[in-house]
């Protein structure tokens, strides 16, 4: 726009020039044509008047213009400074311009800047917004308002964290820098603060900071613990070890270091600079380690360790931050070495004790060591002994000697024993000497070469083994005497004797077994005739088990023609096993018949009480609808009734509610018996149980013309139980004892507290229970009318007995013909939950 300017001024200035010399021009060229007539004077005069005049004007314009182009020069130089000027710093501007962009966009942040009300300013690279970089689709505007949404990007917490904060910032200027997370799980670092009257919101992605933070974080902890443990690994270690700085000054020590030099702690012997070595010692280490090429040999030192004087091997070795040095107590080396001396000393002695005879040959094969036993084995020169021999040597004169064992090729002999030498494994081979002695002679190598002979007269033991023989011959043919079949099986699992009894009974060939069969040769073979697998496994375990108990064992086999024989295994010395078989089919077809007996009545049994489960089941649903239909009936609900109808109705009624008690009972039964009958537990008055049950039964009572004595105390109290159960217990008992007993008799229900237990006692006078039928009278359907009118199925005192256990108590009964009967149910007084005591569940 300066340059336009510019560009006006100048046009104005010519147009101007222009106009100021026609005008001028314009006069001078009249004057120039000449002076006028005589006529013309007046005229000339008026003229010359107005030329003045004009030439004045011109003059005028002429100096205005002079001076305009004048005033023009000067601003157009000053327009030309400004102008470089503002170029100038429109390249500097350009150039901060690029350096911000570039500074702003080096990573992912984004500037966003509001001014007053206004819409916000956004500036820099939103790619950690998850699709805010689909710009071409949304344009900025769009882009911009998905930045601004952040709950469209950012986790709803960290949205509304952010939304209060810029919210604050941009109300009062409240400045806050906080850490957020996007959706897409990448960190977000937010910075808002007051700028220039503006409030400029900054987000920048840290995913990669962050990342690179816990690896750090994680590669920093790992060293660490690495630390940790080298200190921990250096602390449990015996012997002391340090660290020295370039100066030689001490940095770290362990635990051992600290005892050693009796510093209560590390820290201590660090700040006080207590050394282990004197000042001799730690130069002679420091010359020794500042020799170049030469590996650091430990120097064995001298030093006081814990208040005693004490013989160090020291090691020291240069690193890049000084030396590490380490300290290995050896006072105990000559001790051990003494000691070592006198358990060779020793050993010496102890072979020389020994009835074996025992020779050491080093790699040259000469003689180091021998002990008594062998000089008189051999009686051999003990000067000749001394002057340690070779072997080939002992061997020459023991031949001329008649004392080895005649070898038509003693040389061939001679080089097989001497072989030894260089065998890797001991060697065992039987010498028989001309004397009649057998030597077992084991050639063991010496790692450090040579051969160590051990010459053992088992001349002693093979008779001995002779004599065994003879007795296990004598034994096997007792075996083979028995009827009964016998094995034997050995420590290895083989078996060792078997006699014609076993082979004949397992249908086995002799053959076979002479052959020393495998006990799983065995067992496959016996196996074909049993139909019966299991017991073989068994057997097996008693033979071949690695158990350190060894017990017997016995089993059944039932074999295929019908035979039955039960198998015992008893363990023998040495790890053998004896294996008797005794023929029991007699004794077994007689405790079969007994048990198929037996398995018939319980399935008989099983048969019936499943036979009435489900009839009781099948029963219940159409008698239920019976008792609706009568009772529908007899309300009359339907239509009137006359007498014989009603009579028929309550009839009906009365047995259908007879028989429903009875499937009521049958059902109870196989609730308890299948355990899916629970108690209700709750707490309920003695006392108004028992008249609660005492009602149920008052028309037979009064049908029967039958007195009925309560006697329950007033302060009785109170018991844990199912009430339900007390009363069809007291109501079952009631009524056996109205059914067994005459006109104007009387039955008396008793309860008393005894202790613990809850005692109740139903008692009639009618005609007892004879004694062979009292021990039967509380199994289900033994029904025993004993001369009475009274009829039932004889489930009564079964769920009498079956709910009082229960509860956990029992039924007593006592009885005698003509005495009555006396039926005592006997409860244990629990506590209900939440009381403290038996004397709180009473209240």
């Amino acid at each position: 726009m300066g340059w336009g300017r510019d560009m006006g001024l100048e046009r104005a200035a010519r147009v101007l020039s222009r106009v100021g010399v026609l005008v001028v021009a314009a006069p001078v060229a009249a004057l120039a044509e000449g002076a006028p007539s005589i006529e013309a004077r007046p005229m000339l005069g008026a003229m010359q008047t107005h030329n003045v005049a004009g030439l004045a004007v011109v003059l005028g314009l002429i100096l205005f213009a002079t001076i305009l182009s004048l005033v023009y020069l000067r601003e157009r130089v000053g327009w030309t400074r400004k102008e470089r000027a503002l170029q100038d710093e429109l390249a500097q501007l350009r150039g901060a311009h690029d350096r911000a962009e570039m500074l702003l966009h080096s990573e992912h942040q984004v500037l966003i800047a509001w001014a007053g009300r206004g819409e916000p300013s956004i500036v820099g690279d939103a790619g950690f917004a998850q699709d805010f970089r689909n710009q071409d689709a949304r344009g900025i505007q769009g882009a911009s308002r998905h930045l601004l949404t952040f709950g469209t990007w950012l986790t709803p917490q960290d949205a509304q964290l952010l939304e209060a904060a810029v919210a604050t910032l941009r109300e009062r200027g409240t400045g806050f820098r906080t850490n957020l997370r996007s959706l897409a799980g990448r960190f977000i670092e937010a910075q808002g603060q007051a700028v220039g009257g503006r409030a400029l919101l900054r987000l920048r992605e840290t995913t990669e900071e962050r990342r690179e933070l816990i690896e750090l974080r994680h590669t920093l902890d790992e060293a660490k613990s690495r630390l940790a443990a080298l200190a921990g690994l250096l602390d449990a270690i015996p012997q002391p070890v340090w660290h020295r700085s370039q100066d030689g000054a001490l940095t770290f020590v362990n635990a051992a270091y600290a005892a050693a030099v009796e510093a209560p702690s590390r820290e201590t012997a660090l700040h006080h600079g207590l050394e282990l070595l004197d000042r001799s010692a730690r130069e002679q280490i420091a010359r020794q380690v500042r020799r170049p090429g030469l590996a650091p040999q430990p120097l064995r030192l001298s030093a006081v360790v814990a208040g005693a004087r004490r013989t160090l091997d020291v090691s020291e070795s240069t690193l890049e931050a000084g030396r590490v040095g380490i300290a290995v107590d050896v006072s105990e080396l000559e001790s051990v070495r003494a000691d070592l001396q006198r358990q060779m000393d020793a050993n010496v002695r102890t072979l020389d004790q020994l009835p074996t005879a025992v020779a050491i040959f080093d790699a040259r094969q000469r003689l180091i060591f021998h002990n008594a036993a062998y000089q008189r084995l051999w009686d051999l020169d003990p000067a000749f002994l001394e002057g340690r021999p070779l072997d080939g040597e002992i061997l020459d004169r023991l031949r001329a000697a008649r004392k080895l064992p005649e070898q038509a090729d003693f040389r061939s002999w001679k080089a097989d024993v001497l072989a030894a030498y260089r065998a890797v494994e001991p060697t065992d081979t039987p010498w028989y000497l001309p004397d009649g002695r057998t030597l077992r002679v084991v050639a063991d190598p010496n790692p450090q070469g040579g051969l160590t002979y051990l010459y053992h007269d088992v001349s002693e033991s093979m008779k001995l083994a002779s004599r065994y023989d003879a007795l296990m011959k004598e034994q096997a043919e007792t075996l083979e005497a028995l009827k009964e079949p016998v094995a034997v099986f050995g420590a290895d699992g083989r078996l060792t004797v078997a006699n014609r009894a076993f082979a004949a009974t397992w249908r086995l060939d002799p053959a076979t077994l002479a052959g020393k069969p495998h006990v799983d040769a065995v067992i496959a073979a016996c196996r074909a005739l049993t139909p019966d697998q299991s017991p073989w496994a068994g057997i097996r375990q008693s033979i071949t088990g690695l158990s350190e108990t060894r017990s017997g064992h016995g089993c059944r086999l039932d074999i295929n023609d019908g035979t039955v024989l039960d198998c015992s295994s008893q363990p023998l010395p040495l790890g053998a096993t004896l294996l008797t078989f005794i023929d029991v089919t007699a004794s077994a077809n007689v405790e079969r018949a007994l048990t198929e007996k037996n398995d018939a009545l319980e399935r008989a049994s099983q048969l019936r009480d499943t036979f009435v489960h489900h009839v009781s089941y099948e029963l219940r649903s159409p008698l239920t609808n019976i008792i609706g239909f009568t009772q529908l009936l007899g309300d009359e609900t339907v239509g009137a009734l006359n007498e014989r109808q009603r009579e028929y109705s309550e009839h009906i009624m009365r047995s259908s509610a007879a028989l429903l008690v009875i499937i009521n009972d049958i059902l109870d039964l196989a609730s308890i018996d299948a355990g899916s009958l629970e108690l209700q537990r709750e707490t309920i008055d003695v006392r108004s149980t028992v008249e609660a049950a005492a009602r149920g039964i008052e028309d037979r009572l009064a049908e029967s013309d039958i007195g009925l004595d309560l006697d329950v105390p007033e302060d009785i109290g109170s018991v844990f139980a199912d009430g339900k159960r007390v009363r069809q217990i007291l109501f079952n008992l009631l009524s056996n004892a109205v059914g067994f007993s005459a006109p104007g008799q009387q039955v008396r229900v008793e309860a008393r507290r005894e202790g613990t237990a809850l005692r109740l006692t139903v008692i009639d006078r009618g005609r007892g229970i004879a004694a062979e039928v009292i021990d039967r009278v509380f199994d289900r359907f033994e029904s025993n009318t004993l001369g009475t009118k009274h009829r039932g199925v004889g489930l009564g005192l079964s769920i009498v007995r079956s709910f009082v256990e229960l509860h956990g108590g029992r039924v007593e009964i006592h009885s005698a013909p003509g005495a009555g009967t006396r039926v005592t149910c006997l409860f244990p007084v629990e506590t209900p939950p939440g009381k403290g005591s038996l004397a709180e569940a009473a209240e």
